[in-house]
């Protein structure tokens, strides 16, 4: 035909090559979360494999693929559980493996591939901010547009991959420095000072809990100094990138906060407070617990414990010794976790505030649901909806199969598949002595909790078609 011209591809697009970076590339597109998966997957594959070596262990044996893979699986997912004594099974190689998957699995795998991108290419393309949006904001997985006012806007995605990689750095920097100086006046040689200060500073940030040394913080348990510090990394790594981003921004200037930013801090600073009080009115009297303790220490220990359920994982005490009402309460502060897009887990704090915003507007008969000035759509309400039941399922399915594998209690059961699920690490005991088979099943929980029940119920419907039609609609009794 006169006038029509046909483009030819570039060699490289025709290249085997090419096109598997083309499909890479479209896969990736379409379908953020079930990359996601994929990646994580093979990332626990990977460590899982690095655990098992003989190089990893300290005796210089291969590791039992269970406890590998167990191992794998809560580094990735930044939990902090336990099948194996974390301070004296690994060597060196392995505690480094430790620390480097804690960071990987605290970024997020979408990020990393994201930040990757832009330090190679020294650009990041609509491809990239895409997929790094769907970690920033998990309701951009779903069709249909987003208030990008109420996260992070899609041409701020490199700045906040910025803040991702200076956030981690710094703050993990910084606390390592002062946590050093701190184990030095506490009489530690230089040596393990240095080491246990970058273990810790690691742990605290991405909100993992493990210890390097044998006592844990048994060691540790008076210093208020050095636990504090320890709540301010958890603090920090809970409220979540895109919030940190906001107060490196606008910092005080709360008036430019957008609402996930203020529903994120004030929640998170509700669920500590209240969580330290019911711990002290649950606890004071307990005497394998706080019951020895003066009031002053009662109610500093109370509060550590409490910040330590936004997914902290750290403990001064015997969690198998709290009454069975402590264990409940902090159950139920797991569940809630932290911040979204943040190295916590759980069903995330805003969750459990939209939620309650709804409940509040329905109980006052109100059509809007509002907060701080800013009207919350129906979309984000559902997702709220689905989220935590489908959470719930989650863990009460998983605590039914563990409750028939190990023949334990419900409450003992519950707090570490509670623990498991919001990537906590507090444990009454149970996780160390699991058969396999538990081990393996409260793995799949830790994975489940991470990946986060939004992105797996994205994965599973991104391929759905939008209908054209709608049906009759009736109005079944409920309540």
């Amino acid at each position: 035909m006169a006038g029509w011209t046909r483009t030819s591809a570039s060699p490289f697009t025709r290249s085997p090559l090419g096109r598997l970076r083309e499909a890479v590339n479209d896969f990736t597109t379409r379908s953020p979360s079930r990359f996601a998966i994929l990646v994580f997957s093979s990332l626990v594959l990977l460590f899982t494999f690095l655990f098992m070596l003989p190089a990893a262990s300290a005796e210089r044996t291969w590791t039992p693929l269970a406890d590998a893979f167990f191992t794998a699986m809560s580094t990735i997912c930044v939990t902090g559980l336990s099948t194996v004594n974390m301070a004296t099974h690994w060597s060196f190689f392995g505690d480094v493996l430790v620390v480097l998957g804690v960071q990987i699995g605290a970024i997020g795998v979408l990020t990393l591939a994201s930040i990757l991108g832009m330090v190679i290419s020294r650009r990041l393309g609509l491809r990239a901010k895409l997929v790094a949006a769907s970690d920033s904001n998990p309701l951009r997985v779903h069709h249909g547009p987003v208030a990008e006012g109420q996260a992070v806007r899609l041409g701020d995605i490199g700045n906040l991959l910025l803040t991702v990689v200076v956030s981690l750095l710094s703050i993990e920097a910084g606390l390592a420095v002062i946590l050093f100086i701190r184990m030095l006046v506490d009489g530690i040689a230089a040596g393990d000072a240095a080491l246990h200060s970058i273990y810790y500073s690691a742990m605290a940030f991405t909100n993992t809990g493990f210890t390097p040394n044998e006592l844990g913080l048994d060691r540790f348990a008076n210093d208020h100094w050095l636990l504090s510090l320890l709540m301010i990394g958890v603090f920090l790594g809970s409220i979540g990138f895109p919030v940190i981003f906001a107060l490196k921004r606008f910092r005080f200037r709360h008036r430019h906060w957008s609402l996930h930013v203020k529903l994120t801090l004030v929640t998170t600073l509700i669920l500590i407070a209240v969580g330290a009080i019911a711990i002290v009115a649950l606890e004071f009297d307990n005497p394998k617990t706080f019951g020895h303790m003066d009031a002053g220490n009662t109610v500093f220990q109370s509060l550590f414990l409490s910040t330590m359920t936004r997914s902290g994982g750290f403990a001064t005490i015997d969690i198998s010794q709290l009454n069975g009402s402590s264990l409940l309460v902090i159950d139920m502060l797991m569940f809630v976790g932290g911040g979204s897009a943040s190295t916590a887990g759980g069903i995330k704090v805003t969750t459990l505030a939209v939620l309650v915003l709804a409940a509040w507007a329905e109980a006052r008969g109100r059509l809007e649901i509002t907060a701080f000035g800013r009207r919350i759509p129906g979309d984000v309400i559902r997702v709220a909806i689905s989220v935590f039941f489908w959470g719930a399922t989650i863990v009460a399915l998983s605590s039914i199969i563990l409750m028939q594998i190990t023949k334990e209690p419900l409450d003992r059961v519950l707090f570490d598949v509670i623990s498991g699920f919001g990537t906590v690490g507090l444990s009454t005991g149970l996780t160390e002595d699991l058969p396999d088979a538990g081990k393996y099943v409260l793995a799949v929980t830790m994975f489940m909790g991470r990946v986060g029940t939004v992105t797996l119920a994205a994965a599973v419907a991104s391929t759905s078609n939008g209908r054209l039609f709608k049906h009759p609609e009736e109005r079944p009794i409920v309540g």
